[in-house]
Order: C-alpha cells, then structure tokens, then sequence
C-alpha cells in the first residue's frame, strides 16, 4: 500500500470516529434536554398532587426553584454538558488505549485474532488483524526458508565429500600406477573429471546461496533481440539434450525485440531449460515457444517427466525449495534457479508462472513488450 492510500486510510479513520463522537455527543445532550423537559414537567404535576404548608422546609425550597427555574434548568444543563461533553472527549483517549493494546499483539506471532471491544473501531480491528495474519504467514515463510536453507547447506557440505574423495581417489590411482594401460588411465580421468565438475557445481551452489541472500538484483537494459537469444541458447543445449537422449521441438517468433538485461533473461531460460532436461523421461521432446500479440511477449519452454503435486508446484518458486530433497540427488540444486528467475522476470514488469499435469511440466514467461517505453520514462 503507497503513502496516499495509507494516508486516505487514516483520513477514513478519524473522520468516521469523529463523525460517530460528535453524533452520539449531540443526540446525549438533545436526550438529556428532553427526559429534562418531561422529568420537570411530570416532577411539576407530581408535587402538585399534594397540599403544602408553609412552614415545611421542602416547601420552601421548592418554591425557590419555582422561583429561579430558568436559572436552575441553565445550571443544571451546564453541569450536564460539562459531564457529556468529559464522557465523550475521553473516548477517543479510551480507543486510543484499545489500539495500543491491540497493536501489542502485533509483535507476539500467533493466530488468535485481536478484538477491540468497541464497535467504532471494528474497521481498525480488521485492519489489525489483516496485518497480523500476513506477518504471521509471512514468519511462517521465512521460518520454512530458513529452515529448508540450513538443510540445504547440510546436504551440499555431505555432497560435497563424495566427489571430492573421488577425484583424490582417481588422481591417486594415476599417480601411483604410471603403468596403467591407456584406456584405462582415460577411463580414470574422465571418471575424475565428472567429479570435479560436481564439486565446481557444488560450490557455485554455496556461492549461490551467498549472493542471493547479500545482494539485491538491479537490471542493466540494452536492446536486445530476443528471437536471436533464444535460438542461440537452444543451439548451445543442443550437445546436453543429446546426451540425455532428448530433443528439441521449437517455435520461436523470428524479430522480437525489447529493452532488457540480455544476461539476466538469459539466466532465466537456462534455468529453466537446465530445470527442464533435470526432470525430462529420456526420448523425449523438451518444446520451446515465444509468440508476441505487439504488447506481450509469451515464451513457454515444456517437457515430459513426472508430474508435480500440487502441493509442491505452489512453493516452487520460493527460495531453497527442491522437487528432490535427496541429498544424493545429482539434479538437485540449490533450490535458487527458479527463486531468483522469478525475481528477474518481475523486474521486467513480467511473470512467470508454472503448471504440471498428465505428467508434463510447462513454464510461462510473460514479458511486457513496452518494457522499452519503461525503460525510456524512467
């Protein structure tokens, strides 16, 4: 919520209790001046009832006020404006000790709501309890990203073992046994080889999570042609497809172009791409799209492999999370890639959406074409 709507809020606020205060503070005192009226009146025929003697000392008291009820009912009215009017001018001081009584709660994490006995500050109440509840949720997040961080960092640091004895366990073999035949010494290097680059993955991973938590993503925009792009990244994972036994089923736009940070786009699609031949059922299709309508450009990258439960696909964009906790998974990152391509799609002005079913998994990047005009305004 920006500045003037918040001011807008707090002007609703205090002119919806102030307009409450004075109505209630006027009706008091017209109800009091009329049971005033009717209790003189109905006091008037009461006493009249009765035979009074003068020398009764109620008779002549009485008789004074007979005598002065104008100044009397003027007194009398004065003294109970003065007690209305206190009653009321305290009770903005009595909501205020409701609010800051409830704003307390604010800071105590839990899910009970916070209810202010006065009706007038039923909006407050809402309100109040509104803010509890996302920042209530949103601790639950950061206790749940945390807690999967701390995870994953045990998980990298067990990984990160393995393929380091290996390496040390090969190269060892090469040193010791100078001997050994060629295709065997091939066989060890390349097998050392394999690990090294796990463990150069592994650390990049570590880095990963470092640079996502210490620095805040900024873009550095240029024209960019975003057909040429694409069909240059799909060109560079051709060689990884084939190796995996898949193939690529592509559709890209020819000559969509838009201002934006080249690198960290492509940063976004190899995510999603690397994403996609992690958990792609071998000889299968991974499929690539971009289309544009003049004001969006839709770029879909899908593949076939297991379905993910709905209820993993709604936290997978969110930090440290990983469809395979597994520690000894070799596809299972450090849950950063899509956390973080969220995060650059968003500072486009774009989203990025995904959806699983029938054992296929599709992404969305939706990117605003006038993200150039964007730029230029700013």
């Amino acid at each position: 919520m920006n500045n003037s709507k918040k001011k807008q809020k707090k002007y609703t606020y205090r002119g919806r209790i102030i307009r409450r205060i004075i109505l209630q503070h006027l009706f008091a005192l017209i109800g009091f001046v009329v049971l005033y009226i009717a209790a003189l009146f109905f006091a008037v025929q009461f006493l009249s009832s009765f035979t009074w003697y003068g020398n009764e000392p109620l008779y002549h008291f009485l008789l004074l006020i007979q005598d002065n009820i104008i100044l009397f009912s003027i007194l009398v009215c004065l003294i109970a404006w003065f007690i209305i009017t206190y009653y009321f001018m305290a009770r903005p001081l009595r909501y205020l000790d409701e609010i800051i009584n409830a704003s307390t709660q604010l800071a105590i994490p839990g899910q009970d709501p916070i209810i202010l006995p006065s009706d007038a500050l039923k909006s407050v109440q809402d309100d109040l309890n509104q803010v509890r509840e996302q920042a209530y949720r949103n601790a639950m997040l950061a206790k749940e990203a945390e807690q999967r961080k701390n995870d994953l960092i045990v998980y990298l640091a067990h990984d990160l073992k393995t393929p380091l004895t290996s390496v040390i366990g090969y190269l060892t073999l090469l040193h010791d046994e100078p001997e050994i035949s060629t295709e065997l010494r091939a066989k060890y290097v390349g097998i050392a080889l394999n690990k090294a680059e796990r463990l150069e993955d592994l650390i990049n991973e570590f880095f990963d999570i470092t640079r996502f938590n210490l620095t805040t993503l900024t873009l550095e925009n240029e024209h960019t042609n975003l057909s040429r792009m694409l069909e240059q990244i799909t060109s560079e994972f051709t060689p990884i497809l084939t190796e995996k036994g898949l193939y690529w089923n592509t559709n890209i736009m020819p000559d969509v172009h838009m201002i934006c940070d080249r690198d960290k786009l492509e940063r976004v699609f190899d995510n999603l791409i690397r994403n996609a031949v992690n958990y792609s059922y071998p000889d299968t299709a991974i499929s690539l799209s971009m289309s544009s309508d003049g004001e969006k450009i839709d770029i879909r990258i899908a593949n076939h492999g297991k379905t993910i439960p709905p209820e993993k696909l709604s936290h997978i964009f969110e930090q440290f999370f990983r469809l395979d906790s597994s520690r000894s998974s070799s596809t299972g990152g450090a849950g950063l890639g899509l956390a973080i391509s969220k995060e650059i799609v968003e500072l486009h002005g774009g989203a990025i959406t995904a959806q699983s079913e029938n054992e296929s998994i599709s992404f969305t990047v939706l990117l605003p074409v006038n993200r150039q005009k964007i730029v230029r305004n700013s």
